[in-house]
């Protein structure tokens, strides 16, 4: 046992001396092929050369750099340092194993060592190639890493440049409210400049007025009415500054307005007209679409023309069958049969309120001033007319005459009220305007006024535009055929209609219009008790009620309360007074002079109505008046010339 010890030690010192003879590192690929064993060392000596042989090819293939050849100082070694005595050993002592009894189990012990080098072996290269797959793994999860790294950097360079992106579109933003509120405080700044140079203007033109008005008051006593001339004119001048500094800062405002919106304007056209080019375009493309629009364009035109037509026809039929005529201006009764009802309970509330106005004025009239045998005359009508109704028997027709804004048309439409009739109005100089349409017109007029259950009052302002006397040669034959309509309506007394004229000039008439009429009314200037009740009737209403609104729903809640005037000290004298300077004054002025009082106290700063600022309306009106006068008489005088 001890000698075969010796030999595995033996061998493996060969081995390791033999290893480090070739290339000082070696492999093992397979197991070792050992000779056959012989029994003289002579005959193991050759084999031991083959792997230095063996060796020489192997180093020539390498393609490494050889190492420096070292110097051989011992002569029994071989130039590359190879001892042969260790090789001389161990042949010698492979020559004792084979000639031992052990030597059989001595080879499988070092087959069995070979084997177990080479299961060594095998497991190292499984280990290593383990490592290789995980050093490919490694690698997998390094470019991994490496690619999400990569992600995450670009993810954030995208986020960082939608911050840019937002940041610039932040300040750009910021950059257009800022020029936008720059522009709006410019604009500000102008307004409050205007405010202030039209304030300036007012104060200087209010300055100016006062001193003309002081000096006008040094020199009342003198020539008063040439001081009331100068003071109109001076007012007259102001309000002429001040509109034309208004005129100026409202054009300037309105030039800035227009353009704004023009602007605006422009931009909303060229966009829509980019949508609509663009919606032409994909459908001039797309020959299916262009198809179908086309069809669907031509089908809703065709539907809209049949349903327009189709309306206007059935409309006209069903207005010229129920409607009221085109040529009524006013009625009390409704358009349509069923709004009746509603003009049936409107009339109902104002009549109640105007007995209260009858009533509280005395004169049973409401806001019609009319001299008193004038005025009872109409009551006696009204009564007769009531009774005639009752009774079935034909109304009688009327003719209204006077100057312009007597009351003619407030007296008719009292009138119709009084009697219980409906009333209509139109007016003369709609019926020439229809040409070769006014006798059907005038037939439609007469057959919708049959309809009134209540019998109906006709009231026909400016009589005299289209019945004038025939045997004029300007008149055309359409005014004449209209006439004849007329006469040919109202040849026989109605039991229906009521019959009113009302005109300036009854001479024009014509000879048998006047032939129709039965009660003839003149209706003169008003005197001075009516223009004294006159204007007391508008004083209280344009100046006593002209800070009371009706109450209403909203009118409350979105209307401001408005400004009441304060009366001051204006009495029934200085009203008498008044009524004796407006001499030749027609119900109608007397009305406009009362809202001229009304507009001079709301131009004032303390909206208080004074005895002077009344007789300086007054005056001024008066001055008017006369004037109005003197220019209609040159105007006749040149026409006659």
């Amino acid at each position: 046992m001890a000698k075969t010890t010796y030999a595995m030690g033996l061998i493996s010192a060969i081995a390791a001396s033999a290893s480090l003879s070739q290339d000082r590192s070696a492999y093992a690929d397979g197991p070792f092929n050992f000779p056959p064993f012989s029994s003289s060392p002579a005959a193991n000596v050759p084999h031991t050369s083959p792997p230095a042989q063996s060796a020489s090819p192997g180093a020539t293939a390498n393609p490494e750099p050889s190492a420096p050849k070292a110097r051989n100082d011992n002569p029994r070694t071989s130039s590359s340092g190879f001892d042969p005595e260790a090789l001389e050993r161990g042949a010698k002592a492979l020559r004792e194993i084979s000639s031992s009894s052990h030597a059989k189990k001595a080879f499988e012990v070092m087959k069995k060592q070979e084997e177990t080098r080479q299961v060594e072996l095998q497991a190292k290269a499984a280990e290593f190639k383990a490592m290789q797959a995980q050093a490919e793994t490694e690698r997998q999860r390094v470019i991994y890493d490496e690619q999400k790294k990569l992600a995450q950097h670009q993810a954030q360079t995208k986020s960082q440049m939608a911050r840019y992106e937002d940041e610039l579109a932040r300040k750009r933003m910021q950059a257009e409210n800022e020029y936008q509120r720059a522009r709006n405080q410019e604009l500000v700044k102008l307004q409050e400049e205007s405010s202030i140079r039209q304030e300036q203007a007012r104060r200087a033109t209010e300055e100016q007025i006062q001193a003309q008005r002081r000096q006008t008051e040094r020199e009342k006593a003198e020539i008063e009415r040439e001081t009331i001339r100068v003071r109109a004119m001076a007012e007259a001048e102001g309000r002429a500054h001040e509109a034309k500094l208004a005129e100026d800062v409202n054009r300037r405002m309105l030039v800035d307005r227009a353009n704004a919106e023009r602007e605006k304007w422009i931009a909303a056209i060229n966009t829509t007209f980019d949508h609509i080019g663009g919606g032409l375009k994909a459908i001039l493309t797309d020959q299916n679409k262009l198809i179908v629009a086309v069809g669907g364009v031509t089908a809703l035109a065709a539907g809209i023309y049949t349903t327009r037509e189709g309306a206007k026809v059935i409309w006209s039929y069903v207005d010229r069958i129920l409607g009221q005529p085109s040529l009524i201006r006013e009625s009390s009764r409704g358009k349509y049969p069923w709004s009746g009802l509603l003009s049936r309970v409107m009339s109902t509330v104002s009549r109640g309120s105007d007995k209260g106005s009858s009533s509280k004025n005395g004169n049973g009239f409401g806001d019609v001033i009319l001299h008193p045998s004038l005025q009872k005359r109409i009551q006696q009508l009204a009564t007769a007319t009531a009774n005639t109704k009752s009774h079935q028997a034909p109304f009688r027709n009327m003719l209204f005459y006077g100057p312009p804004g007597t009351g003619k048309t407030m007296a008719a439409r009292e009138l119709a009220r009084k009697s219980g009739l409906d009333y209509a109005l139109m007016t003369g100089g709609d019926v020439a305007p229809l040409g070769s349409q006014a006798v059907t017109k005038i037939h439609q007029l007469f057959d919708w006024a049959k309809k009134s259950r209540k019998g109906l009052l006709l009231f026909i302002d400016e009589a005299d535009a289209f019945l004038c006397e025939r045997n004029k040669t300007y008149m055309s034959e359409a005014q004449r055929s209209a006439l004849n309509a007329l006469l040919f309506r109202t040849g026989d007394q109605s039991k229906d209609i009521v019959l009113a004229l009302a005109t300036n000039r009854p001479g024009d008439l014509d000879s048998a219009v006047g032939d129709r009429i039965d009660e003839v009314l003149e209706f003169p200037l008003p005197g001075e008790e009516e223009r004294f009740k006159l204007l007391k009737l508008y004083l209280e209403k344009y100046i006593a009620n002209a800070g009371m609104r009706k109450s209403g729903l909203f009118q409350n809640v979105f209307k401001g309360q408005q400004k009441k005037i304060e009366v001051k000290g204006l009495t029934d004298d200085i009203v008498r007074e008044a009524a004796a300077k407006t001499e030749g004054f027609s119900g109608r002025e007397i009305a406009k002079l009362m809202a001229s009082v009304q507009a001079a106290v709301y131009g004032s700063d303390t909206c208080v109505l004074d005895p002077s600022l009344f007789r300086e309306v007054v005056d001024y009106k008066v001055a008017e008046h006369q004037q109005r006068i003197k220019l209609a008489g040159s105007d006749g005088g040149s026409v006659q010339n």
